[in-house]
């Protein structure tokens, strides 16, 4: 830093051709300026000025010296101006990792829109069930619900989503509406295929909670192939409101056991490495994304 404003003082000695009128110029005293400039000279063991009564002449030396001092300037104001351009021209590759049913239903529906407004920007959208820290491998953003790992990331909530226990129309004219949580046990369930508390289904009876383990007809990978037997009339599925909101308003699917629900919602964060200074192309999608899921779309 002390290099820079040695720098800056002699250029701005040369432009003023003064010690004193460089200083007032620019809000410091003339014993600075001056002790900036000799600094530099012992650093560089040479002599840039000619010291006059009035006046300052370039030797050789600062003649050479004023000519690289003005490239790095001219540098740095280059370097200055393209970073206050970065938020309007977000270019390079932003990598997103997040869960496929939120991908498919939530992102997918504006992501023509947000490439059309950072042309510049290129998408890589990986998808998985669960939470994997990839940041070391060159992610910038992770997309997930739930409980997440202790860790250095930094986790925002962009929302929060109930899971919601439902079948189709056709299903439930075909077997029966379960009317009690216990009612589950004679009905065709689904669940996911890997360890998860989304295998979970828990419910508010007489003032405690109960979990009802219920015995899967088929277990599957995807949430997506859960809502597809559900809609399909295969039996009851209990996923993300983030995933089947729109199936619940249409009518596609009907929730079930509501009296018996545990008032509570999981929340959604977006998961990055640091909070300060974070990346253009970080920021634009964060605000972006936060913008799109203000209303709550699937509630």
């Amino acid at each position: 830093m002390d290099n820079f404003s040695q720098m800056q003082a002699f250029l701005w000695a040369h432009e003023h051709g003064n010690f004193s009128v460089a200083a007032r110029a620019n809000g410091i005293t003339p014993s600075t300026v001056s002790k900036l400039i000799s600094r530099l000279e012992n650093r560089l063991q040479v002599r840039l000025f000619q010291r006059g009564n009035r006046s300052l002449t370039l030797t050789e030396e600062g003649s050479a010296y004023l000519v690289s001092a003005r490239k790095v300037m001219n540098a740095m104001a280059e370097a200055d101006s393209l970073a206050e351009a970065f938020p309007t021209q977000v270019s390079g590759a932003l990598r997103i990792h997040t869960m496929t049913t939120f991908a498919k239903h939530q992102i997918m529906p504006w992501l023509p829109e947000f490439m059309a407004t950072y042309p510049g920007l290129t998408v890589d959208l990986q998808v998985g069930p669960q939470y994997v820290d990839h940041f070391d491998q060159g992610l910038d953003i992770a997309i997930h619900s739930g409980v997440l790992p202790d860790s250095s990331r930094v986790a925002r909530k962009i929302g929060e989503s109930a899971w919601i226990i439902c079948a189709s129309p056709e299903y439930l004219a075909r077997k029966g509406t379960p009317n009690h949580p216990e009612d589950l046990l004679n009905h065709d369930c689904f669940n996911f295929a890997f360890n998860s508390t989304w295998n979970n289904w828990q419910f508010r009876v007489d003032g405690e909670t109960v979990t009802v383990a219920i015995k899967p007809k088929a277990v599957f990978a995807q949430g997506d192939l859960q809502r597809d037997i559900a809609l399909n009339g295969g039996g009851i599925v209990k996923l993300a409101q983030f995933h089947i909101g729109a199936d619940l308003k249409a009518g596609r699917l009907v929730p079930l056991l509501q009296a018996y629900d545990i008032p509570s919602k999981e929340p959604i964060y977006l998961i990055y490495t640091h909070r300060k200074h974070l990346s253009p192309r970080i920021r634009v999608f964060r605000d972006f994304l936060e913008q799109k899921l203000k209303a709550s779309p699937w509630d």
